[in-house]
């Protein structure tokens, strides 16, 4: 059976915490040791231009983040580890997407919306001021990142889970209009992983500033987890291990006996002091071996640089040939290029039914991206059977009133509706 291939990206805008490393880049080390995936792994540093208009800030973060995943064990005989502006394939790429994604699309991503919605709430009557081209875009250069290595699965937080539903409508289309070159994309959602407390309690962010850098000094590991809030129960009175942020910091490092230890001692009093004592030892003794081999790291850039660099290599061997595919399918060839004569049955026979299913799935899902306003109309209805009869009699006699092409597309947007709405017609 042929291997699934994951793919993972890491925005290059700040330094690697706790957070990041038991949602993200501990799960994806761990799969670049065995051999049950093709992994691909990239600094996204075209993404961090999208927030992030700080060179020097971009460029530290690409270091650190590089040295990070090497000094915690990323195998890069087996994982291809690479930086995205290595690879001119996939902005290339990108472009071509971009002229298949509708900008109607583009104009329901979390994102875009929520900077129109900050902008209405303020007042401000160019509901667009602030909006750059690339954070309106991002979602196509990140279905770009995806489908030019033909990912199937996409570790991602609950907030990329539309990205992913974005690169599937667009891979869609591009199959359905060109060849089927590219494969549907899977979200894989790590609950676990969506729940590291920050100093705070609340979910571990650079944007709360709540983060523990990763590789910290010891002293000023110590310093950070002496600010972790607790309550005010003194010691000797019995606490509760499963809301407290240093239990969980504690269990997300521990095996199971560890994990029971240190929950006994919470059950029995522990001082919130000895408490973090505690954990500021334990994590040490976890972090201090990797945390020497970055420090080497980031003292011999030169080395780092190559690594990646190879990655870029291999990277390349799979994106060129690709977009060479690519390109031919979109008409973009050379002169002299003369496409391989097939009698016409043997092309209809080639076109399996495995491709004919993706290319009619993608048409499906573009079309019930438009209809998600109806859609979510009658759900939120009180009277969810009038809403949704009412709507299709309107799309009826929208379809009646129109000819030929425009005929033909309302028609298809009615059947969907009538299928999904079938329960309250």
């Amino acid at each position: 059976m042929e291997k699934k291939t994951v793919l993972t990206g890491i925005t290059t805008t700040g330094t690697p915490h706790i957070g990041n490393y038991l949602g993200a880049i501990k799960p994806a080390i761990d799969l670049s040791h065995g051999d049950t995936y093709n992994n691909f792994y990239f600094l996204a540093d075209y993404h961090a231009l999208i927030k992030c208009h700080d060179p020097e800030r971009v460029a530290q973060s690409t270091r650190e983040i590089a040295a990070t995943w090497l000094a915690l064990g990323l195998d890069t005989d087996r994982a291809t580890f690479y930086r995205q502006t290595d690879v001119p394939e996939i902005t290339e790429l990108t472009w071509i997407l971009t002229c298949m994604c509708s900008k109607g699309l583009m104009n329901r991503a979390h994102a875009y919306k929520a900077s129109v919605d900050a902008n209405r709430d303020a007042g401000n009557a160019d509901l667009d001021d602030g909006v750059t081209m690339g954070l309106f875009s991002y979602p196509i250069l990140m279905a770009a990142d995806i489908l030019m290595f033909n990912a199937d699965l996409i570790p991602v937080g609950k907030d990329q889970i539309q990205h992913i539903e974005m690169a599937r409508d667009v891979a869609g289309r591009f199959n359905h209009t060109y060849r089927p070159l590219f494969t549907q994309p899977e979200a894989v959602v790590d609950e676990q992983t969506q729940l590291i407390p920050g100093l705070d309690g609340r979910k571990m962010s650079k944007s709360y500033n709540n983060t523990i850098p990763l590789f910290s000094s010891a002293d000023e590991l110590y310093k950070l987890i002496k600010q972790i809030k607790t309550d005010t129960r003194t010691p000797g009175e019995p606490k509760d291990p499963d809301n407290s942020t240093i239990f969980q910091l504690y269990s997300c490092f521990a095996n199971e006996q560890e994990r029971l230890a240190m929950r006994q001692q919470f059950e029995n009093g522990i001082g919130w002091g000895d408490a973090k004592k505690e954990l500021f030892e334990f994590l040490d003794s976890k972090l201090s071996a990797p945390r020497v081999l970055y420090n080497e790291l980031m003292n011999d850039l030169g080395s780092v640089e190559e690594v990646l660099l190879k990655g870029a290599e291999k990277a390349r061997g799979v994106a060129a040939p690709m977009m060479e595919q690519v390109r031919i399918a979109a008409g973009i060839r050379p002169l002299t290029y003369v496409a391989e004569a097939k009698p016409e049955e043997k092309q209809k026979k080639e076109k399996s039914a495995d491709a004919i299913a993706r290319a009619e799935e993608g048409r499906r899902r573009g079309i019930l991206m438009q209809l998600k306003p109806l859609l979510a109309q009658v759900e939120a209805a009180d009277d969810k059977a009038s809403v949704a009869q009412t709507i299709v009699a309107e799309k009826i006699a929208e379809v009646e009133g129109l000819k030929k092409k425009a005929k033909q597309k309302a028609q298809n947007e009615l059947d969907i509706l009538q299928e999904e709405l079938a329960t309250y017609l």
